[in-house]
C-alpha cells in the first residue's frame, strides 16, 4: 500500500479511537486526537499539498495546538471527565457564554480563516445561493435560542422584580441583573456564528473550484457550530425553562451509563470528519494546479 492513503486509514482510525473514548469519557488512549491530527498532517505532505503548499500546514496547526492543550487527564490525575470550561466566581460573568464558544472554537476559527485567504476568489451563483440556503437555518436556530433565553430571563426577571426590587436569582446559580443578560447572549453566539458563516463561504469558494471533498468538510464545520452554540448559551446563567429549546446540548441525547457523552462524541466526529474531509479534498498533485473559476455562474 502506498504511504499516503496508509496514513490517512490511520488518521481516520486514530479519530474513531477519539469519538470512543468521548463516548464511554473514558479515553482509549489521551493522545487519540492529536495522532490522529498529525497522521492528517503527515497524509496531507505525503499526497501532494495543493498551491498555495503552506495553506494546509498552516491550517492544522492551531488544531494540533488546541487537541494538545484539551488532552484529557491521565487517569487518577485530577477531575474525572473531560475538560470543562467555566468560572468559580459568584456573580455574573458577562463573557462566560463567549470564553466557552471561544475555547471550543478558535482553532477551528483560525484554521478555516487560513483557508479562506489562500482559497479566496469569487464563488459560482449556484454555490453562493446553497450556502445561502444552508446558512438560513443556523441563524434562524441562533435568534430563537437567543429569543427564548432572553424571553425566559424577562419573565423570570418580572416575577422577582415584584420580590426584590431588579435582582434575578437563578436556583443553583449566581444572582444577576436583566441588564447584563443581552450582551451575554451577544457575545456567547458570536464565536459559533462566525464559524459557521465562514466555513459555508469556504465550501463556497472550494466547491467552486471543482474541490467538492474538501468543499463536504467545510460544510460539516458549520453543523459543528450548532452544539457549540448552545454549550456558550448553556455557559450563560438563565432560567432552565428556556432550555427547552436546545436541540443541540449536552442532554440532547439522553446519556446513559454506558455511553455518558453522546452528544460531545458526535460533535467531535463531525469535527475530525470534517477535517479528514477537507484534507483529503485538497491534497494531492493531481489536483493541486485546479484554477479559481473565473466568473460567477
Amino acid at each position: 500500500m502506498r504511504r499516503a492513503p496508509l496514513l490517512l486509514i490511520l488518521a481516520a482510525v486514530s479519530a474513531v479511537a477519539h469519538v470512543v473514548g468521548v463516548l464511554v469519557a473514558a479515553p482509549l488512549w489521551r493522545g487519540a486526537e492529536v495522532l490522529s491530527l498529525a497522521l492528517l498532517l503527515g497524509y496531507a505532505v505525503a499526497a501532494g499539498l495543493p498551491v498555495p503548499r503552506w495553506a494546509v500546514p498552516a491550517a492544522l496547526v492551531p488544531l494540533l495546538v488546541d487537541a494538545v492543550r484539551a488532552m484529557p487527564a491521565e487517569p487518577g490525575a485530577g477531575d474525572f471527565g473531560w475538560t470543562v470550561y467555566g468560572s468559580g466566581d459568584s456573580g455574573f460573568d458577562v463573557t462566560a457564554g463567549f470564553d466557552a464558544a471561544f475555547a471550543g472554537s478558535w482553532a477551528a476559527l483560525v484554521a478555516v480563516a487560513v483557508l479562506l485567504v489562500a482559497f479566496r476568489g469569487r464563488g459560482r451563483r449556484r454555490h453562493l445561493i446553497a450556502a445561502t440556503v444552508a446558512a438560513t437555518p443556523v441563524v434562524g436556530y441562533t435568534a430563537v435560542r437567543v429569543a427564548d433565553v432572553g424571553a425566559a430571563v424577562a419573565a423570570s426577571t418580572r416575577v422577582v422584580e415584584v420580590r426584590s426590587e431588579t435582582t434575578l436569582t437563578r436556583v443553583g446559580g449566581p444572582g444577576y441583573d436583566r441588564a447584563e443578560v443581552v450582551p451575554a447572549l451577544v457575545l456567547a453566539v458570536l464565536p459559533p456564528l462566525a464559524l459557521a458563516l465562514a466555513a459555508l463561504v469556504l465550501a463556497v469558494l472550494l466547491a467552486g473550484r471543482g474541490r467538492r471533498l474538501a468543499a463536504t468538510g467545510a460544510a460539516l464545520l458549520a453543523v459543528l457550530a450548532l452544539p457549540l452554540l448552545d454549550a456558550a448559551l448553556a455557559a450563560v446563567p438563565h432560567p432552565f425553562e428556556a432550555d427547552g429549546t436546545a436541540l443541540f446540548a449536552w442532554y440532547a441525547i439522553t446519556p446513559t451509563a454506558a455511553m455518558p457523552q453522546p452528544v460531545a462524541a458526535l460533535t467531535a466526529a463531525v469535527e475530525l470528519a470534517a477535517y479528514l474531509l477537507l484534507v483529503a479534498g485538497l491534497t494531492g498533485s493531481h489536483r493541486a494546479a485546479v484554477p479559481a473559476p473565473a466568473a460567477a455562474g
